[in-house]
């Protein structure tokens, strides 16, 4: 990847959650950071304060796990995309500006990409390929019986069956909206458009 380093030998790195998306820190790096970032898997600057690499989490361990890093159009700025292994900031919170890092629905996003994964690169061993090789009619089926499981266990008191079923209705209406090639944003637009 080429880089455009400053007078200074840096290059701004915006850290951002891979699941969330929401923007976490931001840092520099020389090229040395940056050799070690890709070679260690964890998220190192160069200190400004202390003219030294800096690796997030060194003292803390709330590390950030290397997924990608990207430059932008000009390449002078990077965008490195990361698993937070606790709060960023070295006040405690999530993010620098104090933000809070939600990633729970974030997680939908995630899901979405594994089951798109399954069905362009179908796997013998998987339940979710399995379901894409039975075609539409049997992917419907489920979402049905899903559907009525979740009702039956409405009625009673047990919320554990009750959430665990709706997690299975979830699953497989993400299937099947991955089935006709759509994803939860085409449903969100909708539900967005009726809002107004």
């Amino acid at each position: 990847m080429e880089v455009k380093y400053n007078e200074k030998g840096l290059v701004p790195a915006i850290v951002q959650d891979v699941e969330t998306n929401v923007v976490l820190m931001l840092g520099y790096m020389n090229s040395e950071s940056l050799q070690k970032t890709n070679d260690s898997g964890l998220v190192t600057f160069f200190s400004r304060s202390k003219q030294r690499l800096w690796t997030k989490g060194e003292e803390s361990g709330n590390h950030l796990e290397l997924v990608s890093i990207s430059n932008d159009c000009d390449n002078d700025t990077l965008l490195i995309k990361a698993k937070p292994k606790g709060p960023t900031c070295h006040k405690g919170t999530d993010t620098c500006w104090g933000e809070t890092n939600d990633s729970s629905l974030a997680f939908l996003r995630t899901l979405e990409g594994v089951i798109k994964d399954r069905k362009d690169n179908p796997n013998d061993s998987s339940y979710t390929s399995s379901l894409f090789e039975k075609g539409m009619n049997k992917i419907a089926q489920k979402v049905g019986e899903e559907a009525v499981e979740v009702v039956i266990e409405a009625k009673d008191d047990n919320d554990d069956l009750f959430v665990n079923e709706a997690a299975d209705l979830l699953y497989h209406y993400l299937i099947l909206l991955q089935a006709k090639e759509m994803t939860l944003e085409d449903v969100v637009a909708v539900l967005k458009d009726r809002h107004k």
